[in-house]
């Protein structure tokens, strides 16, 4: 007779996805309401300064993670990847299958994904199928028809907007859950 073997601990797996967003300084513009015959005013400005938006979502249960930086690149993309790895505890007990697009900086020779994070790509030019590209509409609210003077108050509206978001889990689950997205 084989002795038993001892039971091997489950591993668990998630399936998140993953966009950036480019916001800056020139304003996003959006409809707003005003009184009858009255032209609605926005104040523009044409500042080309960026930040840029970090987003992770798993659509099953509407958790989001959130970076923002000042620039998106494939070093940006290694620091937040194995920063949300270290957060998500990622590795030989946990694997995270991770979607995104094709961006250079994702599929570059430098990057070097973390153990535990296995990074599946989309078909080029479909931004239909990325389930976090429906989240823009909700970081770009508050600051619709704005205008900041500086990248920090930018900053700072985004900043306060993605902890509001992280705790609105079935809205976001609501806008990225595709009826096509696998539930494991």
């Amino acid at each position: 007779a084989q002795p038993a073997r001892p039971a091997q601990p489950a591993r668990v797996v998630e399936l998140w996805t993953f966009d950036e967003h480019r916001i800056g300084l020139h304003a996003v513009l959006g409809s707003v309401w005003a009184p009858k015959g009255k032209q609605p005013i926005a104040v523009v400005q044409d500042k080309y300064e960026w930040l840029y938006l970090y987003a992770f979502v798993q659509p099953q249960t509407g958790q989001t993670w959130w970076y923002i930086l000042p620039e998106l690149s494939t070093r940006a993309f290694k620091l937040v990847l194995h920063d949300f790895a270290k957060t998500l505890r990622v590795g030989p007990k946990k694997t995270v299958i991770l979607q995104m697009d094709n961006a250079p900086w994702h599929t570059s020779s430098n990057l070097k994904v973390p153990k535990g994070i296995l990074p599946i790509f989309q078909p080029p030019y479909s931004p239909e199928l990325q389930p976090a590209e429906r989240l823009w509409q909700l970081t770009d609210e508050p600051i619709k028809n704005r205008s900041f003077d500086t990248l920090q108050q930018l900053q700072d509206v985004l900043s306060l907007r993605c902890v509001e978001l992280q705790a609105q889990q079935q809205q976001v689950k609501a806008l990225t859950l595709f009826n096509w997205w696998p539930l494991i």
